[in-house]
């Protein structure tokens, strides 16, 4: 009897991480960090960093189908930060680095687009806004 509640439960707890990763509101990542404190909002992502390599990424929330242009503003002492915008079939539509910091590109409020934060021995602060 318990198994099946078991199986029930692991299915109701994968199904709310799954809801709340496609609404943006979950954040997969793979990081080798001193430290990284990584928030993303409505308008802008914000990372500060002391020795990351890794990457962290999240379904793009964006609320109106529009020309986007981006900004990232890499306040950096050591390292490098790439950031990708994916499609739906994770294929780059645009990289941002610090040596190319503004790109601006038409999204549709009904695809779903993912960020994709690459971190290479970076120490420092981040933010990406549109």
């Amino acid at each position: 009897m318990n198994i099946p509640l078991f199986i029930v439960s692991f299915v109701a707890v994968f199904a709310f991480i799954y809801i709340l990763y496609c609404r943006g509101f979950a954040v997969l990542r793979k990081t080798c960090a001193i430290m990284i404190v990584f928030r993303h909002g409505k308008n802008a992502d914000k990372a500060a960093l002391d020795s990351c390599t890794g990457w962290v990424m999240h379904v793009g929330r964006f609320r109106e189908s529009r020309t986007y242009e981006f900004f990232l503003d890499a306040q950096l002492s050591k390292g490098n930060v790439e950031v990708i915008l994916l499609d739906r079939k994770k294929q780059p539509l645009m990289i941002l680095n610090p040596q190319a910091p503004t790109g601006k590109t038409e999204l549709d409020v009904k695809n779903k687009y993912y960020l994709r934060w690459e971190f290479k021995g970076v120490t420092g602060k981040c933010e990406l806004r549109w």
